[in-house]
């Protein structure tokens, strides 16, 4: 039986690419304006595989460091190192991403159904506070995870346990949706039921685990809880 549901914060309930989007519609950042995608795939990829590399190495450090780094790589990729004021203004946005438009209406849902909610992210503490805040979802999510609590990021063992240590339940009892497929691997082989956002129409990874289910979006996460629970 699930007894909670779980979600992975960035690129799962929070757009990753509105900072630059929404910077690139500012007069005064004006030259974005035919990049900004190219900024935002660079900005995210740069800031995963930080993740991955410091929890290998042991070399951890807060989210909020891992993306300050990754944007200035993405900015010098594309000739825009050195505008300081741009690079501030897109961590400022950072801490107000969009969520996406079904979120709110998704986690009324299961709230209203007496359904228990969280989020686990590599996001510390001080940064998932303010968008949570920004997207007015505190009313309806029970818990928000950080992988500060360990010290290493996704997908290391240690961070899904907190899930159950929080909750006290077990791997079994947690529906875990995130929009990266890693980290849907990560969280299949600790052991919980979990479904891939698949908001590209990318191909599923070749990885030992894989997703329970496969959604385009998040609108039915409420219907497929309610089939397991």
């Amino acid at each position: 039986m699930i007894k909670v549901c779980v979600f992975d914060a960035y690129g799962t309930l929070f757009d990753v690419a509105a900072a630059a989007r929404k910077a690139a519609t500012e007069p005064s950042f004006s030259k974005l304006k035919d990049i900004w995608p190219t900024v935002a795939n660079d900005w995210r990829l740069k800031q995963l595989q930080y993740t991955w590399l410091r929890a290998i190495t042991k070399k951890h450090c807060d989210f909020w460091q891992v993306t300050q780094d990754g944007l200035d790589f993405a900015l010098e990729n594309s000739d825009l190192n050195g505008d300081d004021a741009l690079r501030q203004r897109l961590l400022d946005l950072y801490w107000e991403l969009d969520a996406y438009g079904e979120v709110p209406e998704m986690l009324s849902a299961l709230k209203s159904a007496g359904t228990q909610t969280a989020i686990l992210s590599n996001g510390s503490p001080d940064m998932l506070g303010g968008a949570v805040k920004s997207a007015n979802l505190s009313d309806v999510l029970d818990a928000v995870i950080s992988v500060e609590d360990v010290g290493v990021f996704k997908p290391d063992a240690s961070v899904y346990q907190l899930v159950c240590d929080r909750f006290g339940c077990k791997p079994e009892n947690v529906l875990f949706i995130s929009s990266n497929g890693w980290d849907v691997a990560g969280a299949s082989g600790f052991g919980f039921q979990t479904t891939w956002v698949n908001r590209a129409g990318e191909p599923v990874d070749r990885l030992p685990h894989g997703p329970k289910f496969i959604l385009s979006d998040l609108t039915d996460i409420p219907k497929i809880f309610g089939q397991l629970s």
